[in-house]
């Protein structure tokens, strides 16, 4: 290992070091959002809810709708035959959120599915607008700091316990039918002012539960104290039965999708990719000095000797001195036979052609044609020159080549 390496080395363990102690040093951050999603541990998150709940709502069959809206998992289970036009399902539906994640088509069918025999519990600071208007009923705010908000149940032989938030409180009832809707529980501070939370409203021929005070179901609430008695309180009013619990939390669409989202989400996942990272540039960036360089490309010399051949043969082409390049073909085959096959070139005859036959592996009716058009052309032979100078050279050319 080269010293560099070693060098380089201990430079990201040393990085290493420091990150690891300024993390250990640092103080947790509290993740103070309010998700309500079953697979959040923080604060607001309902993942203690989540494992809960089958103790809470005992010998009642839990089914969790965690992917697809109400309308579309209710709308599934309604039979449109004309002899039965109800739902194949009996129970009640259940949704737990801080803000109104219901969209109207949903809100709708929750409504058709309670018409039907069922019950509805909604848990959150706001309601859709559907409700309001067929249930006749309205909500506030009047913000409660965390030291002055209780919450407590309406009816004293279920609980007369006054159980102090986890949190600031605002949301309640501000008008509902007097007539048909029963109050369930308040919020508030009992010595002086009190304010509606939960309430039961008739609908057809089920029930709603509506209550204002989601931050009972949460994390932080469900492991403080006793508070976790006043969730089973509320949940008491459920009837016996199946429950469908819509678990889809708006922030699930927020949730990246990437595979390191796992990664980042963990202070110390995230600064070993980070340092991992890090290192690859540094070691990337050094170990490339340390290859060769690209070579150039250099181009080959030219033959300037076939040039200056090509030129001359042009020129006494151009010219029109036939005879002269027949002479100098016949010099420039006869030399490099002498030169490469080693053979006498002196007498041209039936024994030079078989000696160059065997040499060359060329035809021999082609050495023979080649050999008469010499011989022709020395015994004074007076025919079309030119033509004499092209078959000549086209013999040539088939012994060479």
């Amino acid at each position: 290992m080269s010293k560099n390496i070693k060098i380089y080395i201990a430079v990201l363990v040393f990085i290493l070091i420091l990150i690891l102690i300024g993390d250990y040093n640092k103080q947790k951050t509290i993740d103070w959002r309010p998700t309500y999603s079953v697979n959040d541990k923080i604060p607001y998150g309902l993942y203690v809810f989540d494992k809960e709940i089958g103790g809470i709502l005992k010998n009642q069959k839990i089914e969790r709708i965690p992917d697809i809206t109400p309308y579309e998992f209710l709308d599934s289970k309604y039979n449109e035959d004309t002899l039965v036009e109800t739902y194949t399902v009996k129970g009640t539906f259940i949704n737990i959120s801080q803000q109104n994640n219901l969209d109207d088509q949903s809100a709708k069918e929750i409504m058709y599915f309670v018409s039907h025999g069922n019950n509805a519990f909604l848990s959150m600071t706001n309601f859709p607008k559907t409700l309001l208007d067929s249930l006749k009923f309205e909500y506030s705010s009047n913000l409660l700091q965390t030291k002055d908000a209780s919450v407590w149940m309406a009816n004293k032989k279920l609980s007369s316990k006054i159980y102090k938030s986890t949190s600031d409180i605002a949301d309640y009832f501000s008008k509902i039918d007097t007539l048909n809707t029963t109050v369930l529980g308040y919020e508030g501070n009992p010595k002086y002012k009190k304010n509606i939370n939960f309430i039961k409203v008739p609908y057809k021929n089920g029930y709603f539960f509506l209550h204002t005070n989601p931050v009972a179901f949460t994390n932080y609430n469900l492991l403080k104290k006793d508070r976790y008695q006043y969730t089973e309180k509320v949940l008491s009013y459920i009837p016996k039965g199946d429950v469908f619990w819509y678990t889809k939390s708006p922030n699930d669409e927020n949730i990246s999708a990437s595979p390191l989202r796992y990664i980042f989400s963990q202070p110390a996942l995230k600064w070993a990719w980070y340092l991992f990272l890090i290192g690859m540039f540094v070691f990337i960036l050094f170990n490339a000095k340390r290859k060769q360089r690209i070579v150039p490309i250099l181009q080959p010399l030219s033959n300037l000797t076939i040039d200056f051949t090509k030129t001359i043969g042009n020129l006494y082409y151009q010219e029109g001195d036939h005879k002269n390049i027949i002479d100098k073909k016949i010099i420039y085959f006869l030399e490099r036979i002498r030169t490469e096959y080693l053979i006498d070139t002196t007498k041209l005859d039936d024994e030079f052609v078989k000696k160059l036959q065997h040499k060359t592996g060329k035809d021999e009716k082609d050495i023979q044609e080649l050999v008469l058009l010499i011989n022709e052309y020395r015994n004074s032979y007076h025919g079309n020159i030119e033509a004499d100078l092209i078959r000549i050279n086209n013999a040539i050319e088939k012994i060479l080549h």
